[in-house]
């Protein structure tokens, strides 16, 4: 999934972009308020972590902009100050959830994935095709009674797919969620994968969850019987 890190202090930034590109995240890092705001406003995140103390715009602002622009994006606010007014502040003014440094990672990730689940009524805890189920917070892929091993990208791809059920998805789409925005390799990379997908999801159960929409990207359908 994609994600904005919205954080002035480099090297923490980096270090949980890095983490989170293991945990099958594309996170990209915004390093002021200014940047983080035109980002968020600009490009499709599905959860935006915010520090309050930023440059040029404050986390505070930051949020209160783009709750005024509609953008609905979830937000974890994340701050080294301790106490329950900036909490309150920053729930008031439409984050929806909270974090203090220092922190877990393990905390964060399980706040972040929690973010996603209840972001929209649209995004259960497990994700379905047929008989084809996806947990992300377990990080475990079946086909009726059977396990199925994914690779990280393996696994983000299909979260991808079966969070858009039934929806042309464009390879560019799925580059910027999948890969990274500013990925430059081969686009037939996508092909590649799809193609080690079917091989473990399909194949061996003789169905076709995705199909191939010529000239305009992949679907996933369903009922894959």
């Amino acid at each position: 999934m994609r994600m904005l890190i919205i954080e002035d202090e480099h090297a923490l930034a980096e270090a949980i972009a890095d983490g989170l590109a293991a945990e099958g995240f594309v996170a990209h890092v915004a390093p002021d308020g200014a940047d983080g705001l035109w980002r968020a406003t600009h490009e499709r995140y599905d959860v935006i972590m915010l520090d309050i103390m930023l440059p040029s715009l404050s986390g505070y602002e930051v949020l209160k902009r783009l709750r005024a622009a509609r953008v609905w994006t979830p937000v974890l606010m994340l701050t080294a100050k301790d106490g329950e007014y900036d909490e309150a502040d920053a729930l008031d003014l439409g984050a929806d959830d909270y974090l203090s440094k220092p922190f877990s990672y393990v905390v964060l990730v399980a706040h972040l994935r929690a973010l996603l689940r209840r972001g929209a009524p649209a995004r259960p805890a497990v994700l379905t095709a047929d008989d084809l189920t996806l947990d992300p917070a377990r990080r475990r892929c079946r086909r009726g009674h059977h396990d199925i091993d994914l690779t990280a990208r393996e696994f983000t791809l299909l979260e991808y797919l079966l969070r858009h059920p039934d929806e042309v998805i464009s390879k560019t789409d799925i580059l910027s969620h999948v890969w990274d925005e500013y990925f430059d390799g081969d686009t037939n990379i996508v092909e590649v994968y799809v193609g080690y997908l079917r091989r473990k999801i399909d194949t061996p159960f003789d169905r076709r969850t995705i199909e191939t929409v010529r000239g305009a990207g992949y679907r996933l359908r369903g009922d894959t019987r």
